[in-house]
């Protein structure tokens, strides 16, 4: 039987961006945090090594002794690690770059030991070592502070984590996770960037959990999903979902994944919106295989790079600066108008 024939792009016209109001606090908390920190863990996900960047948290973090950490390397292609490491490390010269695991105690103990090794070399300096842990919604921040936690001083949970993005709204306590030498970790709210831009950057952050559910398309980015799964000649959702063959086309995936949860309408029809996020779910939880969403060949790398660090601004927000500068133009000529007369005066 011949192959059905897939789409070799995957066209859109919008972005979804999310960044509420407790971001922009936490993005402050965060810089006044840091002036108090020894070293910066910066997390991201290994799945979407390049979309996890946040400029605003990596400016910050590069005036201080600075590890990158790539989480969820379990559910990332282990086969795009050496290409993650040497493409960062040319670009940012980010030299630390570490792959973790929650589940995995030896990713977690280089974390911890890397952190320890300030205080053993240097004890005068550094007689406690103080760990802020920063990075984008649901990259698994708080999930690797308890998992260093356990496994440094074999204590439990400390930091709240939940399967949703936006957990942790506000800078937290500080957390012990090692008795010998003193080693402190502080956890923060997870930032995105204020805007995305590229469509399709938005999408990988929100296929992997990055982003609430309310400002998505589940339906689109299920189709997404969809796409991403055939350029890869990934078939598992067939056998998964009872398909009898590969499609390109998510009206008529999705009444099979209905029908196969059991996401039926009273007198007929399809619930399609439970049926995407059941599909979405399982691409989250590995059931597909392991994914790097982003390309990570030297020319893309190169062309994120040159791009990333010039934020896009949203039209509100522009207008939003635009009326700001507009206000203080004219409080600064009515001040100038007032001094002007009371020197008259006198």
């Amino acid at each position: 039987m011949a192959l059905p024939s897939f789409r070799s792009a995957f066209h859109l016209d919008r972005a979804f961006n999310w960044f509420p109001g407790h971001m922009a606090r936490g993005l402050r908390e965060i810089q006044t945090q840091l002036q108090k920190t020894d070293v910066v863990v910066e997390v991201r996900d290994a799945r979407i090594p390049l979309s996890s960047i946040n400029p605003q948290l990596e400016q910050l973090a590069n005036h201080k002794d600075h590890v990158v950490v790539y989480n969820k390397a379990d559910l990332a292609d282990p086969a795009s690690r050496p290409s993650i490491i040497q493409n960062i490390r040319r670009f940012t010269g980010q030299q630390q770059v570490l792959f973790t695991s929650t589940h995995i105690d030896r990713d977690v103990r280089r974390i911890i030991e890397y952190a320890a090794a300030r205080a053993r070399t240097d004890p005068l300096r550094y007689p406690s070592v103080t760990v802020t842990v920063i990075g984008m919604p649901n990259v698994g921040k708080s999930s690797l502070i308890n998992a260093m936690r356990r496994i440094g001083v074999g204590k439990g949970k400390a930091a709240p984590t939940g399967a949703n993005p936006g957990v942790t709204r506000r800078v937290a306590g500080v957390i012990r996770v090692l008795e010998d030498p003193p080693v402190y970790l502080v956890d923060s709210p997870g930032v995105m960037v204020p805007y995305i831009a590229d469509p399709i950057r938005s999408f990988k952050v929100a296929l992997t959990g990055g982003m609430k559910e309310d400002v998505t398309d589940v339906e689109v980015l299920a189709d997404y999903l969809l796409y991403q799964l055939n350029q890869k000649r990934n078939r598992t959702y067939c056998d998964m979902f009872h398909l009898t063959e590969p499609s390109d086309d998510i009206a008529q995936v999705l009444p099979a994944i209905a029908r196969r949860i059991g996401a039926l309408k009273k007198g007929g029809g399809h619930h399609l919106d439970w049926a995407a996020r059941h599909f979405i779910k399982q691409f989250q939880l590995g059931k597909f295989g392991r994914y790097t969403l982003d390309d990570m060949t030297q020319d893309n790398v190169e062309m994120f790079f040159r791009t990333y660090q010039r934020p896009v601004r949203s039209r509100t927000r522009q207008r939003k600066e635009e009326r700001a500068e507009r206000i203080q133009a004219r409080r600064a000529k009515q001040l100038a108008k007032g001094t002007h007369k009371q020197s008259y005066q006198r």
